[in-house]
């Protein structure tokens, strides 16, 4: 039991690095002669106490560079490491300038505690210092006729170094700055700072000039992607006729569809459908009013027949004179006598 109470309090010290109260990135990258900012958080407890910036892989082995506690320059972007505290964001930065390759490695950010009993609460980050060569920005984009700008960077061991602007695909078609650390055509544009950078300028951008380019320096090269956009159209907006003006304004005319086809070609299907029906309807009544003319003829004539048939004999014409002979019409509901 006293062993355990033991090992319990030597882990106390460790518990605000459990806790995380100080956080920072993991791993920091920069090319050779280049410069990094790491911010580093902490909790609003530890507003007034000291911070510092060492490098080691362990706490108690670390280099301390730089503390808030300390007197340091007001020139942070000259200083090899400069610190500095804002509570009110509650964070410190540390930046450091110039880094070569032999600086790659464990670095943390502290809060000192101040207290025996306490180890600092820290947080560890990587610092990788490389040499080659990168830009900004791996894609950039321009409308036809303009121009765009690419930022190329280098590590220091390419200062001296000839620059080059490539077409990927190709090493006949590289423009190199030279000795003078420039180059310009009607096209392109290269221009070397000798001090981290050179700039690629694109001039009147052609459709033909999209594709991949490599900036290069030394033996070191990385690939960029130019896009380019066609030109808006310049085509001159016209008014709209005012009511003085004679132009009377017609729609365009409508494409035919097949979905247009099939609704009109439905509608004409049921007006056809339609209009024979009617036609049969009218030839029915027609021909019903043609057959009752024609029984009403009939029966006129069978009159006539044994009217005659009855002339030859008076005596049975005069009674049949006395005979009323009626037609009845169901069509108009008449009766005729004769």
């Amino acid at each position: 039991m006293p062993r355990l109470f033991i090992l319990t309090l030597s882990l106390l010290p460790w518990i605000p690095v459990v806790l995380c109260w100080v956080a920072t990135q993991n791993e920091v990258s920069v090319l050779e002669g280049g410069s990094i900012t790491v911010p580093c958080r902490y909790d609003p407890k530890y507003a007034n106490h000291v911070k510092y910036w060492c490098r080691g892989s362990m706490r108690e082995f670390c280099t301390s560079l730089a503390r808030t506690d300390e007197t340091s320059s007001t020139n942070p972007s000259k200083d090899k490491v400069s610190i500095f505290d804002d509570p009110a964001q509650e964070m410190f930065t540390v930046t450091m300038n110039d880094l070569k390759e032999t600086e790659s490695g464990w670095y943390l950010c502290g809060v000192e505690l101040g207290n025996g009993w306490k180890a600092d609460d820290v947080v560890y980050t990587k610092v990788k210092v490389i040499h080659g060569v990168s830009v900004e920005n791996n894609m950039v984009s321009g409308e036809e006729g303009s121009s765009v700008t690419v930022q190329c960077l280098y590590s220091e061991r390419f200062r001296e170094s000839e620059k080059k602007w490539c077409r990927s695909g190709g090493w006949s078609s590289c423009l190199s700055t030279g000795s003078e650390g420039s180059y310009e055509d009607t096209s392109v544009a290269i221009s070397d700072d000798r001090t981290g950078t050179f700039t690629v300028t694109l001039k009147k951008l052609q459709m033909r000039d999209a594709g991949w380019y490599l900036c290069s320096a030394g033996q070191q090269q990385v690939a960029v992607q130019v896009q380019v956009t066609p030109r808006a159209s310049t085509k001159p907006v016209t008014s709209p006729p005012t009511q003085s003006q004679s132009a009377v304004y017609l729609p365009p005319p409508k494409h035919i569809t097949k979905e247009s086809w099939n609704s009109h070609r439905y509608m004409l299907e049921s007006v056809a459908v339609c209009s024979s029906l009617l036609l049969l309807v009218g030839l029915a009544g027609l021909a019903r009013k043609l057959w009752i003319l024609h029984k009403e003829d009939s029966e006129l004539r069978h009159f006539k027949e044994m009217k005659e048939r009855f002339s030859d004999n008076p005596s049975d014409m005069g009674d049949l004179q006395h005979v009323p002979i009626a037609s009845h019409n169901k069509a108009t509901m008449d009766v005729r006598a004769y």
